[in-house]
């Protein structure tokens, strides 16, 4: 295990905010030329409307079974914690540490199945959202209140996509990640037929929209809930704070405020008590000889 310094790094003030985003934005030469007027994303507005319907259809009474809720908290795990906070996050977003390319693909894999983005989308907007946190740039600014930063920015247009080539080049170069950012929503299909080969209609809907939506929550928890409630050990110039609650959900990502001091740090649990099932991962993974260059604040 290597320690590394990962020092506080404040983002840009509130003033510059947005105009150091629009440097940032890529644009074609016909958005250029016709800049866009304002309009919902209804395709993200319907999706979610059908994901969260068939939740509630889920938990029928009918469709209980400890096959089913088995499965879903399989599936929970593989997409929330080896996908999206593990992968996603703490891997792909901030390098906190190395593992072979393979097996590097195949946490990105697990965090495409959790339907929140590709992986050069998901990260390019949280390299965004870190540059920009709580200003007028930042996408989820916490400041537009719980809702906004929960989800409802998402049903409104996304400047901050437009800078995603800007933040995400490491991984546009790989083809592999250029698939899964293409595909990741087609990806349920092969993993639906598995569900129902095994188990049938019930097991596909709690292993799909009952799991998606649960999971899609709980992340979207460390958006709104942490930059509203909880500790604060750090001056991180944002909203950032450390929740309990949100890091027992989110297999450690509640301790946010630890998080926005130390961005790169493989570990977000840094004080007493603060456990954080992810980097217990991690810490195996380096045990098995797969994690590298773990990079640790050397003073928290």
């Amino acid at each position: 295990m290597i320690e590394a310094n990962a020092p506080l790094r404040r983002p840009v003030s509130a003033d510059k905010a947005l105009a150091a985003s629009e440097k940032l934005q890529v644009k074609t030469a016909k958005e250029l030329r016709y800049p866009q007027k304002f309009q919902r994303r209804w395709g993200t507005i319907g999706f979610m409307t059908a994901i969260h319907v068939l939740t509630i259809f889920a938990l029928q009474p009918k469709f209980w079974s400890f096959q089913n809720f088995s499965t879903f908290l399989i599936l929970y795990w593989v997409t929330a914690c080896l996908g999206v906070t593990l992968g996603y996050h703490r891997l792909l977003s901030h390098r906190a540490f190395q593992v072979p390319h393979w097996l590097e693909r195949f946490f990105a894999t697990c965090g495409a199945l959790s339907c929140q983005h590709g992986p050069i989308d998901w990260v390019g907007l949280h390299r965004h959202h870190h540059t920009f946190s709580d200003t007028d740039a930042d996408h989820h600014n916490s400041n537009k209140g719980f809702w906004w930063s929960h989800m409802g920015w998402m049903f409104e247009p996304i400047p901050a996509l437009k800078t995603v080539p800007n933040f995400s080049g490491d991984l546009i170069k790989d083809p592999y990640y250029r698939f899964l950012n293409k595909n990741f929503l087609l990806l349920q299909i092969p993993l639906g037929a598995l569900l129902f080969w095994i188990g049938g209609w019930s097991m596909v809907l709690w292993g799909i929209p009952l799991r998606l939506v649960w999971v899609y929550h709980i992340t979207w928890l460390v958006n709104s809930a942490t930059h509203c409630w909880g500790n604060i050990e750090f001056d991180s110039g944002d909203e950032s704070k450390n929740n309990w609650w949100v890091a027992a959900l989110t297999f450690g990502e509640g301790w946010h405020n630890n998080h926005h001091a130390y961005p790169s740090s493989a570990r977000q649990g840094l004080f007493k008590g603060q456990i954080d099932l992810t980097w217990q991962h991690i810490r195996l993974l380096n045990a098995l000889g797969l994690a590298k260059k773990i990079r640790l604040p050397i003073k928290p």
